[in-house]
């Protein structure tokens, strides 16, 4: 069988007839394999010179191993300028549509396409010659080689290889880089990286450094580390690529109608970006299906796959190897007293950005279990920021990614956890019984990039040293600059639209006409500030309406009563939580018209000449009273959006600020719509049950959180019960334990003397006023409304 060698475009003959003999450098896995390459060489070498061939592979089993024979040893020692030209068979998928791209069942039944079995190499050979290919490397003499050999180990200590052992490994990369512009950058994975690391003379030195001061003796050390970085690192396999990104296809086929929306040309942009620096993707986490669903974009757009950071909790068996051979990497939970996992954690990252192979991690940690995004985590952030300033990358480039679904099949476990249940353990058991919640239909899912962040521009490249990287104020601002991000770039659905309609009037029961009559203001808002859309929204559209009604009550979260002249809908008696998830997703975006209500209302009461001074006071009391809940741009950016918000709703809002009492308040009465009481009451009802538990606790003892959540449960309940509590969702485990974390930065957890019970005291009274601000603005819409129905 004759080959045909695959070269770069516009590539002159390979190798040159220039005369100069050549010693083919010949990658084979098999005996067939072989075959072919020497047939090849046979007839395709240059005419005029000699040649000599070196087989740098014995067996397929040393397929991802470093590997040279005294044969190549002694071949270079001939002629210095010899041509060096690596050679490779290429096995290909079969074509589908103009794509070479494996079936879930091709791969199931027959294997890796792309290395197949020596009896299947047979079979493709005779049947399917057209999947079969040759590739070469770039070309160099034995002279050029020798010489960046010597450059490398002069620039660096930890290339401390062989000459032949270079040469081979050379070799390989050059056929790597040739074999993926025929297969394209979805197969970018990184070869070698434990023996890579381990051999570094650096490696070793820094990690007898930190045996220095653990103790241990140095092959105990090395031992450590080997086991640390097996622990951790991906084993990316071109197989478990294909094969994962089949059986992506094939489950978001049942549950989201093989309905994954994204903007090409944001793609091509990245896969450019990437071409010149390490990207750094930071998506959203509101579902198991997160990392699933952004690899398979990238897989569809042919970007390499990302190393994605993942708990050691996901490394049960079947779903850990494949995910680790898909490019995971798990990372334990706790590692803060061992140094030498730190270490190994740290130059692992450091290896991955220098070679700009793609990280990815959730920078909220774990999945959102309200809807909105969770305070962010900053230890792989720290870590990479650290490595920039260390000069390991000239930067990496955070992406933020927000992945929004229609509706998501992990609700009924997070409202579970929000009324105080357990997190259900991750497990085989839990794996199949979440692949079988997507036999129902849940809409589709919409990803989204925000804007992209510089690292090198936001803190400095190669400016740092070698020290431990400190969770400072400057790696917050970043992760805080991330989430809000993620926030812009987050689309609004129609069924998280007809949920904040739904939650606004509590338990009181809507036609599809009189909820797109209460959508109508947020819709005109959403167009007005051109805020993202999963679609244009035709909310005056009773149809448009409808189908998201309809979808929520497909799913329990809403009942449908059609016995009396009009068709009407609620939410179900218990499913207010499953509601505010959706609301949360896009709260966000009217947080700060939120805020400025209710500082207007504030504003009124205050005396006269002072009134503009008390609203820009009280907008940023309640930003640190949120600050837990929100993320908040800097503080100029965050006044000026304010001041957007006041420009939007009322032209004439500064003479106002400096007028009487009805001044300000007609600006309050020109929002359109009014937004306090949908969109902050919950979370404030929430801070009330905390405070006024821990007003009633013994200030002279540490609060213990656990005990103390359980506590605010209970009250909570009995103030639904009582009515003192107007939404039902504000009984949540989620809301009471950031309501926590913001007494615990005001000190308020601590026992102390009676100083401490009266800062407990005036906490409960700074929510309680905020939640009367709040009535009041629900008066005014509550008026308007009246208003509208005479």
């Amino acid at each position: 069988m004759a080959l045909e060698l695959v070269t770069a475009p516009g590539a002159p003959r390979w190798p040159a007839d220039d005369g100069r003999p050549v010693l083919f450098l010949v990658d084979a896995s098999s005996s067939l394999e072989w075959s072919l390459i020497r047939g090849w060489i046979a007839r395709e070498r240059p005419p005029g010179a000699g040649y000599r061939v070196v087989r740098l592979r014995p067996s397929r089993r040393n397929r991802l191993r470093r590997w040279s024979g005294a044969g190549l040893a002694v071949a270079l020692q001939d002629d210095p300028e010899a041509v060096l030209a690596p050679l490779r068979v290429a096995w290909l998928a079969p074509e589908k549509d103009g794509r070479r791209v494996a079936g879930l069942l091709d791969l199931l039944l027959h294997g890796d396409p792309r290395d197949p079995l020596w009896l299947r190499q047979h079979w493709i050979v005779r049947r399917h010659p057209d999947r079969v290919t040759m590739i070469a490397g770039d070309t160099a003499t034995v002279a050029e080689v020798r010489d960046r050999w010597l450059d490398a180990r002069a620039r660096s200590a930890d290339d401390d290889a062989g000459f032949a052992e270079f040469v081979a490994v050379q070799a390989g990369l050059a056929l790597e880089r040739s074999e993926r512009r025929l297969r394209g950058n979805r197969y970018k994975v990184p070869r070698f990286v434990a023996e890579d690391l381990l051999t570094r003379t650096s490696f070793r030195a820094g990690l007898m450094r930190v045996r220095e001061r653990t103790g241990g003796s140095p092959e105990e050390a090395m031992a450590d580390a080997a086991g640390y970085l097996k622990e951790i690192a991906a084993t990316h396999s071109t197989f478990v690529i294909d094969l994962t990104a089949a059986l992506i296809r094939l489950l978001y086929t049942q549950g989201y109608h093989r309905r994954i929306l994204y903007d090409r040309a944001e793609l091509r942009a990245l896969a450019e970006l990437g071409q010149q620096h390490s990207l750094v993707f930071l998506p959203s986490h509101k579902s198991n299906l997160d990392h699933l669903v952004l690899m398979h974009v990238l897989y569809e757009n042919g970007l390499p796959p990302n190393h994605t950071a993942g708990g050691i909790n996901m490394n049960f068996f079947p779903a850990g190897p494949l995910l680790r051979r898909a490019g995971v990497f798990f990372i334990r939970r706790s590692f803060k007293d061992n140094e030498a996992y730190k270490y190994v954690l740290k130059r692992y990252l450091d290896y991955l950005l220098a070679k700009r192979f793609p990280l990815e991690w959730f920078i909220e940690g774990g999945r959102s279990r309200s809807g909105k995004l969770r305070p962010p985590m900053l230890g792989l952030l720290a870590y990479v920021t650290d490595s920039i300033r260390r000069g390991s990358a000239d930067d990496a480039v955070l992406i933020p990614v927000s992945i929004a679904y229609d509706q998501i099949q992990d609700l009924g476990s997070y409202t579970a956890e929000a009324r105080g249940g357990a997190k259900e353990r991750e497990s085989f058991s839990w794996m199949l019984k979440a692949i079988r919640t997507l036999r129902r239909r849940y809409g589709r899912i919409h990803v989204r990039f925000g804007e992209t962040l510089s690292l090198a521009e936001a803190v400095g490249a190669g400016a740092g040293d070698d020290g431990t990287p400190e969770e400072g104020i400057e790696v917050q601002k970043l992760a805080f600059e991330v989430a809000v991000r993620i926030n812009r770039a987050t689309p609004i659905t129609p069924i998280s639209l007809v949920t904040l309609a739904l939650l606004g009037v509590r338990d009181r029961a809507l036609t599809v006409g009189e909820t797109v009559a209460a959508l109508e203001h947020f819709a005109a808002y959403v167009h007005d500030r051109g805020l993202p859309v999963t679609e244009p929204l035709v909310l005056g559209d009773p149809g448009m309406v409808e189908g998201a009604l309809e979808a929520l009550r497909e799913h329990g979260v809403v009942s449908r009563f059609s016995g009396g002249p009009e068709t009407v809908y609620s939410i179900e008696p218990d499913q207010h939580l499953a509601a505010a998830y959706y609301r949360n997703t896009i709260i966000h975006f009217f947080v700060a018209g939120a805020i400025t209500e209710l500082a207007l209302v504030a504003a009124a009461d205050a005396a006269d000449g002072a009134r503009e001074d008390a609203f820009w006071g009280e907008v940023m009391a309640l930003r640190d009273l949120l600050k837990f809940e929100f993320f908040f741009p800097e503080k100029d950016e965050f006044l000026g959006e304010i001041r957007a918000e006041l420009d939007y709703h009322h032209a004439g809002w500064e003479a106002a600020l400096e007028g009487g009492r009805g001044d300000v308040l007609e600006v309050v009465r020109g929002f359109h719509p009014f937004a306090a009481h949908r969109v902050l009451r919950p979370f404030l009802e929430a801070y009330r049950v905390v405070a006024d538990v821990l007003e009633a606790a013994d200030y002279r003892l540490d609060v213990e959180e656990k005990p103390f959540l359980a506590e605010c449960m209970a009250l909570g309940r009995q103030y639904r019960l009582q009515r003192r509590i107007a939404d039902p969702e504000s009984v949540s485990t989620v809301l009471f334990s950031t309501a926590l974390r913001l007494a615990a930065n005001r000190g308020l957890l601590e026992g102390g003397g009676p100083e401490q019970h009266r800062r407990r005291r005036a906490f409960a009274a700074e929510i309680e006023r905020t939640i009367r601000s709040i009535d009041a603005v629900e008066a005014l819409a509550a008026a308007r409304r009246a208003g509208l129905e005479r």
